[in-house]
């Protein structure tokens, strides 16, 4: 059965269900900001916040990239956070010049979309993703998952800053 989400009170089909939480997290080719094409599990090796949102020129996106990149510096470098559009990946290095986006890393997935098709988050109807958290630890396992129901709200932070917390210390 195929998930949904809601933008702006319509509602939309996802590609794909969301991956199963305890096991190996799928892996998938994206493009970082120099066109270079990286593998996800290519960051095993520390816990992973990936995040998905559907733009980063959107002020609801900007702002969740803002809040985790200020909250993160709490657990030091025991974090990789993940920011995965479908932008392009100029657009992405763009955002991160403007924005002072240091800590966290932007990664596009507009080349295959395999990501969003993986992980359920992709929007066909509008080649978007959807906004969702998923947490992978140093082992590459899937350990929680979060779906934001409604695209244009921000997540939860203090749900996902509680769940790392449970998974770092």
């Amino acid at each position: 059965m195929a998930n949904h989400v809601m933008m702006k009170g319509k509602h939309f089909s996802l590609a794909g269900s969301l991956p199963t939480e305890g096991e190996t997290a799928p892996d998938c080719e994206l493009m970082n900001e120099t066109l270079e094409r990286t593998q996800l599990s290519s960051f095993k090796g520390k816990t992973i916040l990936l995040m998905t949102v559907p733009s980063l020129d959107t002020p609801v996106c900007s702002k969740q990239a803002h809040r985790f990149n200020q909250e993160l510096g709490r657990f030091g470098r025991q974090i990789t956070p993940l920011l995965v559009s479908m932008d392009l990946p100029f657009a992405q290095k763009r955002w991160c010049g403007a924005e002072e986006g240091e800590f966290v890393i932007t990664l596009s997935d507009y080349l295959k979309r395999e990501l969003g098709e993986k992980y359920g988050v992709l929007i066909p109807d509008l080649g978007l993703l959807a906004r969702a958290l998923f947490i992978i630890d140093s082992s590459f396992t899937l350990r929680h998952s979060y779906l934001v129901q409604e695209v244009t709200d921000e997540p939860d932070y203090e749900h996902i800053l509680a769940e790392l917390s449970a998974h770092v210390l």
